[in-house]
């Protein structure tokens, strides 16, 4: 089974879901000045951007990459693995006033260092980015192939601690999902996306999904063994969206559990250097 093309068919369905509902678009179009929520939070990890070379993998519309063109970044380049998202990214980048810096390419994560010319100062991505990818060690050495040397990663995703609870929670908190990575996905068949649909939007129609576990550990050991030394690594109580939405209510930084929230780490981030 081609699970890349199911993964892409569905993302490019979700690109024009997710378009339609808004997606912090028309606040990023309308003010030049502004950046997303996402970016907006891990301003205190990028440092200074400017003149810097920016690749941020797994670029959706194109929102965050947008953004860190408007923290000073030089070139900021966006891959995709959807069609669909990248051609309205696009649309979007030129929208914002950001053609002259920002531009996107279509192809796998793993085929990254193929599809993009030079090195960069930093390789950016977060939030649902690592579960889609089912070799997490090949991802980190393509990131390394990616940087200049001193170039950093800035990683920020769900925990995969929170992602072996299954979605019904009317029974307690159970793990259901596996924790460490294994070679066989764990496919969904859902014409629901993680964004509220707009009033009329058709659901998804590529509903067909696959999707990998990592744990922690490995994770962190792929970016080592793949010559990166480790900067900085915590992990958090709130998530940056409602994974259980009668369970977490809204907060400064995004969401957290209405009870327990120090028993389950919802969030990670990860800094590392290529020296």
């Amino acid at each position: 089974m081609d699970y890349f093309a199911d993964n892409a068919a569905n993302w490019d369905d979700r690109a024009r879901l997710h378009a339609e509902a808004g997606y912090g678009m028309s606040e990023l179009i309308a003010d030049p000045a502004a950046i997303s929520t996402t970016v907006r939070r891990d301003l205190p990890y990028l440092g200074d951007l400017s003149g810097a070379r920016v690749c941020h993998l797994q670029s959706h519309l194109g929102t965050d990459t947008v953004s860190l063109a408007r923290l000073g970044a030089e070139q900021v380049v966006g891959l995709d693995l959807s069609g669909e998202s990248v051609r309205r990214a696009r649309t979007f980048a030129t929208q914002a006033g950001s053609e002259d810096r920002v531009s996107f390419v279509q192809a796998n994560v793993y085929d990254a260092r193929e599809a993009l010319d030079g090195e960069f100062d930093l390789v950016y991505t977060t939030i649902g980015v690592l579960c889609w990818l089912p070799d997490i060690a090949s991802w980190a050495r393509v990131v390394a192939s990616l940087l200049k040397p001193g170039g950093r990663l800035f990683l920020r995703d769900d925990h995969p601690m929170a992602m072996t609870i299954g979605d019904d929670i009317s029974r307690g908190f159970v793990i259901e999902l596996p924790y460490f990575e294994q070679r066989a996905p764990i496919t969904w068949l859902s014409e629901q996306s993680y964004v509220e649909s707009a009033e009329g939007s058709a659901p998804l129609t590529a509903a067909r999904n696959h999707q990998w576990s990592h744990s922690i550990g490995e994770v962190i050991t792929a970016v080592l063994d793949a010559g990166l030394r480790l900067d900085a690594f915590e992990e958090s109580w709130t998530a940056a969206w409602r994974i259980w939405p009668d369970a977490m209510e809204e907060c400064e930084d995004g969401f957290r559990l209405k009870h327990g929230g120090e028993n389950l780490p919802l969030q990670f981030l990860l800094s590392a250097h290529l020296p």
